[in-house]
């Protein structure tokens, strides 16, 4: 065999090695989120529960700023996305025994489940909306 043909399958021996290990890497991530904690819940068992608690406190717009906060993730990933602040707001929401989803919920619940990359595209939301980041500042 010739030398370019060894080299190209070595190189897609460690192309597919590494790809394998990156899908695994999410996999076990998304296995040890599913297992049941100290309560008898996982981690996606609440969050489904805040979700299906809190469904009847969402009107359109609030749904809609949600959307537009999610936008920047890609497409691929943004139902997980979606999923993962519902049900952070949902908790939030009722924590403080809210009859609706309100902006303040919204914006509390996102950046409490989000990591801080991406809280300078929520900012930037938030001007692009006319909104004060000022009270919310502290949740930074």
């Amino acid at each position: 065999m010739s030398p370019w043909f060894m080299a190209f399958i070595v190189l897609w021996s460690v192309i597919l090695i590494v790809l394998m290990g990156i899908g695994g890497f999410f996999m076990f991530r998304k296995f040890l989120k599913s297992l049941p904690r100290s309560d008898g819940r996982s981690i996606l068992d609440w969050q489904n529960y805040y979700i299906r608690k809190t469904r009847k406190l969402w009107s359109e717009e609030q749904l809609k700023l949600l959307e537009e906060l999610v936008s920047p993730v890609p497409p691929l990933f943004r139902d997980v996305a979606t999923q993962k602040i519902a049900g952070k707001i949902g908790e939030i929401a009722l924590e403080k025994k809210a009859k609706k989803i309100t902006q303040a919920i919204i914006i509390e619940g996102y950046i409490k489940a989000t990591p801080k990359r991406d809280h300078k595209f929520l900012r930037k939301t938030l001007y692009k909306h006319n909104i004060d980041i000022l009270p919310y500042e502290h949740f930074f």
